[in-house]
Formats: structure tokens, sequence, C-alpha cells
């Protein structure tokens, strides 16, 4: 978080001291600097949010299974996952037993 403050404020410091005439390629540079920065957090939020909707998902399911054990006493109630190909998020909508998950794909 400091990493990028600091590299977005850097413009502000290294500009006075920088020619007029290089001053449009300081700022170009900068911007891409920054850009790719950005671009670079995002993916790394992108596969933090992935790894945890898995957890999720995989934790929701267990405690599924947990609780139809508990309420079938040695009875195991299966079921099988049903995509509903009906909504226009059909591509990441998976709805299993008594919950539905959103699946984000990129």
């Amino acid at each position: 978080r400091n990493e990028m403050k600091d590299e977005i404020y850097r413009i502000n410091q290294d500009l006075p001291n920088i020619r007029a005439l290089d001053q449009t390629a300081e700022i170009q540079q900068w911007m891409e600097s920054v850009i790719r920065r950005i671009n670079y957090y995002k993916d790394e939020h992108i596969a933090i949010l992935k790894e945890a909707t898995t957890l999720l998902e995989l934790a929701l399911w267990k405690a599924n299974l947990d609780e139809k054990e508990e309420d079938s006493f040695g009875e195991r109630e299966t079921k099988r996952a049903k995509f509903d190909t009906t909504s226009e998020k059909n591509e990441g909508r998976i709805t299993s037993g008594a919950r539905t998950f959103c699946l984000f794909s990129n």
C-alpha cells in the first residue's frame, strides 16, 4: 500500500528537478510504471480472490455434508450439482443443494 502511494507521489518530487524538455518523457515513464504496478496488484488480488472463493466453496460444501450426516443419522443423502443454464450468468452459477455459488471467470 505504501509502495503504491510512494510511486504516485514520486512524480511530484522528481518533476521540479527535471528540465522542461524532458518532463513529458518523464511523466510518460511514470504513468507506465504506475499502470504496471496497478496491473500487478490487480492480478495478485484476482489470484487471492480465486483461492479464497475455492476455499469458501469447499468449506460450505463440507459443512453441508456434515449437516446432512447429522440430520440423517448415518443415512447419506447425495445430491448432484445442477448448472443453471437459464440465467444470464450461467457460465459461473452452480447450485449445490441448499446453497448457490457464483464463480467468476476471467
